[in-house]
C-alpha cells in the first residue's frame, strides 16, 4: 500500500481541525441569546442594569431634570443606601464645598456686616441620614409626624464637608444666615442640634412662621432672601440640597447644590 506523503497528511489534518472549529463556533453562536446584555449563567445582568439606571436616575434628580418626584424607585433603594453610606457621597460633597470656597475667596467683602452666605439646614448643614436609614432611604412617602419626632431629638450630625466650609467662610469674613423650612416652633431644638453638631456664630436663623404655611419652598425662601436684601444684606453665596433652596428671585450671586437623592421638595 503506497504511503501518503507527510506534507499532504499534515495539510489534511490542519484543514479538518479548522473545519471542526468552524462548526463548533457556529453551534455556540446559535446558542447565544439575542440580547447581548444578558450574561450567561452569571445572573449579574439585572443588578448591573439596575445600577446603570440608578446612576442615571440620580444624575437626573441632581440636575433637576426629573422634576417633581415622590419616592426613590424601589430598585434604586439599595443604590441610594450605598451612595449615602459610601465614599462617593462624601466626595461629591467635598467637591461642592471646594468650589464654594474657591468662589468665596474671590469675593471682595465690604466689612460692614452685610456680606452674607445663606445656608439651608437639613441635608446641607445637618444630616438626617440616620432617620432615612430607618425609614427606607426615601422609598417611603414622607411622614411629617415621624420626621418631626426625629427633629425633636436634636441629634442629627453635621455633614463633614459643610461644617468645614462653614468655618472657612466665617474665617473669610462672611456672616452666616440659616434659612430652613422647619417651623418656628422648632427653633429651640434646631438651635440645640446645630450647636450639638458644632455650628456657631450664625447671624440669623430663619424658620417658617404661621404666615408661611402653604407656601412652596421656592416662594418662601426667595421671599426671605428678598427681605434680607431689603435690609441691605448682600447675598454672595447660597448652599442647599434642594433646587427649591436656591431658585426664585432674588438669587445669590452664586448658588451651590449639594447632593441629595433621598427626597424632593418643591
Amino acid at each position: 500500500m503506497p504511503s501518503t506523503p507527510l506534507p499532504n497528511l499534515l495539510s489534511s489534518l490542519v484543514l479538518l481541525s479548522l473545519l471542526a472549529s468552524w462548526v463548533s463556533a457556529k453551534s455556540i453562536l446559535r446558542s447565544l441569546p439575542d440580547d447581548p446584555n444578558i450574561l450567561l449563567s452569571t445572573g449579574r445582568s439585572s443588578s448591573s442594569d439596575d445600577g446603570q439606571y440608578c446612576d442615571s436616575w440620580r444624575l437626573s434628580v441632581e440636575t433637576n431634570n426629573a422634576g417633581r418626584w415622590a419616592t426613590v424607585p424601589e430598585k434604586c433603594v439599595v443604590f441610594v443606601q450605598a451612595y449615602m453610606e459610601g465614599e462617593k457621597y462624601r466626595s461629591d460633597s467635598d467637591v461642592v464645598a471646594h468650589d464654594s470656597i474657591n468662589f468665596a475667596k474671590d469675593v471682595t467683602l465690604a466689612g460692614d456686616g452685610k456680606d452674607i452666605w445663606v445656608f439651608d439646614v437639613d441635608e446641607t448643614l445637618l444630616s438626617n441620614a440616620p432617620y432615612y436609614a430607618a425609614n427606607g432611604w426615601g422609598s417611603n412617602v414622607f411622614n411629617e409626624t415621624s420626621f418631626n419626632e426625629w427633629v425633636a431629638q436634636a441629634k442629627a450630625p453635621a455633614l463633614p464637608a459643610s461644617i468645614k466650609m462653614y468655618n472657612e467662610l466665617l474665617g473669610l469674613g462672611f456672616h452666616m444666615v440659616l434659612l430652613t423650612g422647619r417651623m418656628e416652633l422648632q427653633r429651640n431644638v434646631t438651635e440645640q442640634n446645630l450647636l450639638f453638631a458644632g455650628y456657631s456664630s450664625w447671624t440669623r436663623l430663619i424658620l417658617r412662621d404661621v404666615s408661611d404655611i402653604g407656601k412652596t419652598a421656592v416662594a418662601y425662601k426667595s421671599g426671605k432672601r428678598a427681605e434680607l436684601e431689603a435690609e441691605g444684606y448682600r447675598i454672595h453665596g447660597s448652599s442647599g440640597d434642594q433646587w427649591s433652596d436656591l431658585l426664585g428671585l432674588p438669587m445669590a450671586a452664586r448658588s451651590f447644590k449639594l447632593p441629595n437623592p433621598m427626597y424632593y421638595i418643591s
